[in-house]
């Protein structure tokens, strides 16, 4: 039998206890692995072990595709109306706010990010998420085109079948969130690989998905590593749909085993190095603030995080010498700390990288300004970085580091930033601050990013879409625009009259 992980909280901003099965969830059950073996799941604040799961195998994967096949054969996909599975997917985001503060605990134990932040945004968009696909899924409707009175042409969006999901560590439950959301509102089944940094949370919303009542087999959660359950779920032929979050390398090679299986559908949401632009005219204060927020939120480890900070030559002194004291006032430390805003890097995996990128860029000219040290003692913990003179060239510049670093850059004009922001292989999101409207829609248009922000920064909600250009991926997250990854087109024509 899988272990029952146990764990007492006593923090300042969150008192409660857990406990709950930590096997995979395959056919509405949890069960250990194949081969009974288990995966460490470690506290980035001290790297010490919190409790292991069970680990799933490229057989665990071929079970929760069995038993996902049977669900959309006989109580999912067309066999389920659309009103009853909105009804199941709003139960879950009730039990889901019922649970939020126990979610959040855990989202911080094992992620590192900060309670408060774990609750008020990853927990409160995650729910968003659930309810607004909710109301999808009694709304997926085709079209009737007009092509005489003796045909009756009709569209139909079918629920393409079994799917596969691969989430990334960096924000584990509302990734989670965003890929089942739009794929069980339209009618599919799932079969999902939470990271292995990071699957308590999604371990723990199999509960919640087992008491809202959903069938046996219509999600099914197989924690695992990459080269084992990733790859077994990105090249099994009896999976259809593949939707990935995270680094543009591993994308490829999803990519690549969904075209040598059997062509999988896919979409991808992959890095980014997003330009945040500062004109002359910009409220000083406030991009100081959005930058902050834009580099520093999530400990930099967000997709889209503003990690090259672009600033027009006549204000370039003064918003360097703001953000210097915004970036040193950033409170680094104990995620259920009620001040901290900036934990721990989730892993020694990672920290080890963002310290080689800072080297890196020590060694390619590029001076440190502030921070590029690690903090503490124990734990992954990295002082907020921020680099100058760093030509367009380096590995700092170019690189998405996915840490609390960033680069500061002066601009001449629009043309000069325009041209700067997009010499990158990347194209994810990046932000104007400007008092002029014009100036602000003009730049936007041109920066070639999936997603723009003017005078702010990290701003999603559930009904915008969210996705890039280029090497940032294919495909779109969120709002309506995701209910077309999870559906196939079928064209029907009804012979009314004709006569052969």
């Amino acid at each position: 039998m899988p272990a029952v992980f146990t764990h007492e909280f006593k923090t300042a901003v969150y008192n409660g206890k857990v406990s709950f099965n930590t096997g995979l969830f395959i056919n509405g059950q949890f069960v250990d692995g194949s081969d009974g073996t288990t995966i460490d799941v470690v506290n980035p604040t001290n790297g010490k072990v919190i409790t292991s799961v069970s680990e799933g195998t490229p057989k665990d994967v071929d079970l929760a595709v069995d038993a996902a096949e049977k669900a959309f054969e006989t109580t999912w996909g067309l066999n389920c109306p659309g009103n009853k599975r909105g009804l199941l997917l709003n139960k879950l985001a009730s039990l889901m706010e019922e649970h939020i503060e126990e979610l959040a605990a855990l989202e911080a134990l094992d992620n590192g990010k900060a309670f408060n932040m774990a609750r008020n945004a990853d927990l409160a968009l995650s729910i968003d998420c659930i309810r607004y696909y909710a109301g999808w899924a009694d709304k997926i409707t085709g079209r009737v085109m007009e092509t005489g009175e003796d045909k009756f042409n009709y569209t139909r969006h079918e629920p393409i079948g079994v799917v596969g999901q691969i989430i990334p560590w960096n924000f584990p439950l509302l990734m989670f969130a965003w890929k089942i959301g739009p794929a069980l509102a339209t009618g599919n089944t799932i079969v999902l690989k939470p990271s292995e940094f990071t699957p308590l949370t999604a371990i723990r919303m199999c509960h919640l998905v087992q008491e809202a009542g959903f069938p046996a087999g219509v999600l099914n959660v197989v924690a695992g590593y990459g080269n084992t359950v990733g790859n077994a779920i990105t090249s099994h032929m009896r999976i259809h749909k593949v939707a990935f979050t995270g680094s543009t390398l591993v994308g490829r090679k999803v990519m690549e085993a969904a075209a040598k299986s059997n062509l999988k559908n896919i979409t991808l949401e992959l890095g980014g190095k997003s330009p945040n632009i500062i004109f002359n005219d910009a409220d000083l204060e406030q991009a100081v603030n959005w930058a902050a927020f834009g580099i520093y939120f999530n400990h930099g480890q967000c997709c889209c995080a503003g990690s090259r900070i672009f600033v027009q030559e006549g204000v370039y002194d003064e918003f360097l010498k703001r953000f210097t004291e915004k970036s040193r006032s950033i409170k680094v430390g104990d995620p259920f700390a009620p001040d901290t805003f900036q934990g721990p890097q989730v892993s020694q995996i990672q920290y080890d990288r963002i310290m080689g990128y800072i080297e890196s860029g020590k060694k390619e000219g590029a001076h440190v300004h502030l921070g590029g040290n690690r903090q503490g003692s124990e734990g992954y913990f990295i002082e907020p970085t921020i680099f100058l003179n760093a030509n367009p060239d380096m590995r700092i510049v170019q690189d998405e580091i996915f840490g609390p670093v960033s680069v500061v850059i002066k601009f001449k004009d629009e043309e000069d930033v325009v041209r700067q922001a997009n010499e990158t292989t990347y194209g994810l999101a990046a932000a104007v601050f400007t008092k002029d409207v014009s100036r602000a829609i003009s730049t936007a248009h041109k920066l070639k990013a999936g997603t723009l922000w003017v005078n702010c920064y990290n701003q999603l909600h559930s009904n915008v879409p969210f996705g890039g250009f280029k090497q940032s991926g294919i495909g779109r997250e969120m709002g309506e625009y995701a209910l077309n990854n999870y559906t196939e087109v079928k064209a029907v024509h009804v012979n009314l009259g004709m006569k052969m």
